[in-house]
């Protein structure tokens, strides 16, 4: 069973994909309100409370091949997953929920924690929009690994995604259109057992092998992200940079980013712990369900960088990174919602990430 917007359980298979491809709501998008967006992904948690006693663990959606190529031969269904890819390119939207109200099954990164705080830069650059000193956002971002494994002890890729709203006001009464960004470990997964020690970048290397048996998992979202987008292992940030940007100003965005856990953060304790309960007991107490702390990443920002390699085998390598400024998270939840509802479009690529006319042509090519 699963649960709708109001939190009523409603049924389920898990060969229920949801709507993968473009839709209406992704069309009609305008923009959003931040506190509807951050109710809705609040609305139906996965737990009362979180850490009360007796509770269940969190639900793991198993990541398979199969699931991958459901609609790639000729007198199947429409190919699901590239559906999905070039509708991460082609939609805006910040929630798809599809026409029954459950949202779509994520095909990768399908388990995730969303944090809720604020975008914040401290130091000078010359970057704009929301790169610009002293720029302020509220932020949605979501903390997950790719594929089926959450737990501490197994090799991992940890994504952290974000989505900016140009406004510090949660109760700002006008939809407002949103700025989204890509970070995540090595592609291929590391061996990062404490959410302190995991980095991420908008630009990873890729050690495909070490998935192991999801080799060929990892192997086919690259050749399929490839017929979606240009660069699939390379996202852009230039559309922070422009948000709030004045007309007619000229973008300047920082080629490569970074985020880290700040020094101070504690560092939780527990054999096989799942990544999802790592992040919230970074800010909640067990079966307390007011926040405590402050879940803080560090901004990084450079424009040096190279790739050596090839695909499936990439090795970037960064210098000169600036500390920018921090993303402060004083509110996490694992919902059904943020597993399911919740879009985050992918920027996308720019043969010159400051060029809007740069833009590759295949973002005009929709899901359907």
């Amino acid at each position: 069973m699963a649960a709708n917007a109001r939190g009523a359980a409603v049924p389920r298979g898990p060969e229920g994909l949801g709507a993968q491809g473009i839709g209406e709501e992704d069309r009609a998008y305008r923009g959003s309100r931040y506190r509807e967006v951050r109710d809705a992904l609040f609305a139906n948690p996965y737990y009362d409370v979180w850490g009360g006693p007796g509770k269940p663990p969190l639900p793991v959606y198993p990541v398979t091949l199969p699931s991958f190529l459901i609609g790639i031969l000729p007198f199947g269904k429409r190919y699901q997953f590239l559906q999905a890819a070039r509708r991460a390119v082609a939609s805006d939207a910040d929630l798809r929920w599809g026409a029954d109200g459950k949202g779509f099954r994520r095909l990768l990164h399908p388990a995730g924690a969303c944090l809720f705080g604020r975008w914040q830069i401290t130091e000078p650059s010359e970057y704009t929009g929301y790169f610009r000193q002293g720029s302020e956002a509220l932020l949605l971002g979501r903390w997950s690994s790719c594929c089926t494994e959450t737990r501490r002890g197994h090799t991992r890729s940890i994504g952290l995604v974000g989505k900016l709203w140009p406004t510090t006001d949660p109760d700002h009464p006008e939809p407002l259109r949103t700025a989204n960004f890509y970070t995540q470990q090595d592609l291929g997964g590391e061996d990062t057992d404490y959410l302190n020690d995991v980095v991420t970048r908008n630009a990873p290397d890729t050690h495909v092998y070490r998935r192991g048996l999801g080799t060929p998992i990892a192997m086919h979202t690259a050749a399929t992200f490839l017929l979606a987008d240009r660069k699939p292992t390379f996202r852009q940030v230039y559309p922070v940079a422009e948000l709030g940007k004045p007309p007619g100003e000229p973008t300047r965005a920082p080629e490569f980013m970074r985020l880290r856990v700040a020094e101070h953060q504690p560092r939780i304790e527990g054999d096989g712990l799942d990544l999802r309960d790592e992040v919230l007991a970074q800010i909640y107490d067990p079966g307390d369900p007011q926040p405590k702390r402050t879940l803080t990443f560090e901004i990084d920002v450079t424009d040096e960088g190279d790739t050596k390699g090839i695909p499936g085998l990439e090795i970037r390598t960064n210098a000169h990174w600036r500390h920018l400024g921090r993303i402060a998270v004083h509110e996490a939840v694992a919902s059904y919602n943020g597993d399911h509802v919740i879009h985050f479009p992918h920027p996308p690529w720019r043969e010159d990430r400051n060029d809007p006319g740069s833009v590759s042509r295949k973002r005009n090519r929709r899901a359907g």
